[in-house]
């Protein structure tokens, strides 16, 4: 790898601004390739918080979501879908990969659970006939019934459904 060329490319500088997917390029190369006095730390440095940002905001998304269809499966028993269901399910699943692969975000759950519960209750009074006045203001669920494949508030799954499928 000619990494003169690399740590003196002229658009270094402007990149950043005008491409972001070739300044990510340009600076992986120079990552690989140790030219190190080359690459934009100022951005760098931006973009790595960044992307812990994301991934904690993916997990209060998804928590959202969760704690949405948990209300909905609560407070509207009658309607209870298969939809509602796999969606339950989907969000328990892809949470725990999260987590298993960023360990770190386990002290962050109680927060993320608190802020994820207002976005839970937003999308289960669009999506049902009810207010968001409805929905107690504190969430009812510990993080552990709302990570639990098998917590299902209100009343029981009933077996004798086709959807329903063991975890």
């Amino acid at each position: 790898m000619d990494t003169k060329a690399i740590a003196s490319s002229p658009t270094t500088d402007n990149l950043y601004e005008t491409d972001f997917y070739a300044w990510t390029q340009e600076q992986a190369k120079m990552l690989q390739a140790g030219v190190w006095d080359g690459l934009d730390i100022v951005n760098l440095v931006e973009e790595i918080e960044s992307l812990g940002k994301q991934v904690r905001q993916e997990l209060r998304n998804r928590l959202g979501i969760l704690l949405g269809h948990l209300l909905k499966w609560q407070f509207q028993p009658h309607k209870r879908s298969k939809s509602w269901f796999f969606t339950l399910r989907e969000q328990r699943r892809e949470i725990h990969y999260l987590l298993n692969e960023n360990p770190s975000l386990k002290p962050y759950l109680p927060e993320a659970l608190k802020k994820a519960y207002q976005a839970g209750i937003d999308l289960a009074a669009r999506e049902t006939s009810l207010s968001d006045k409805d929905f107690p203001a504190e969430c009812l669920y510990s993080i552990e019934q709302v990570l639990d494949a098998t917590f299902f508030p209100g009343e029981p799954l009933e077996s004798g459904q086709s959807w329903v499928v063991e975890n």
